[in-house]
């Protein structure tokens, strides 16, 4: 003998809501994340920076010209000079004139360390003109 229960139609149903409950969690995390990071990722410094419109200035007659070689040694002109020996090898130079102008230039590969140590000599020294050197113009390379 067999049975047989009726459950109705066999067809199944289609639910045509979709459950949103999910995506506003997402959206909501979302919205807390950028709250969040938002006032990060700016700077709020506000600064009102100088147009530099500063004239290149004449090169005095004979400058005197601090060199710091790529392997850290120093020279005064074209000379070597060590470093106990920068002060004396300056007055000499300036005829002892401290306000005489003393032109800076390294090497692109000295670290700012080593040419920060070099200009603490050269203020303990008594020397408080300082104009660092560089190329004029080019592409930056």
């Amino acid at each position: 003998m067999a049975v047989r229960f009726d459950h109705g139609d066999d067809e199944l149903v289609e639910t045509h809501e979709i459950n949103v409950t999910p995506f506003i969690d997402v959206m909501l995390v979302l919205l807390i994340i950028f709250m969040v990071a938002a006032p990060l990722a700016t700077v709020d410094v506000p600064v009102d920076l100088p147009v530099a419109r500063a004239a290149t200035q004449a090169r005095p007659d004979k400058p005197i010209f601090l060199t710091i070689r790529a392997d850290l040694s120093l020279a005064l002109g074209d000379a070597p000079v060590s470093r106990e020996d920068l002060r004396a090898a300056l007055d000499a130079a300036s005829k002892e004139d401290r306000e005489q102008r003393i032109f800076l230039r390294a090497d692109k590969g000295v670290a700012y360390g080593e040419v920060m140590e070099v200009m603490n000599a050269l203020r303990t020294a008594g020397y408080l003109k300082l104009a660092l050197v560089g190329l004029d113009g080019g592409d930056g390379k």
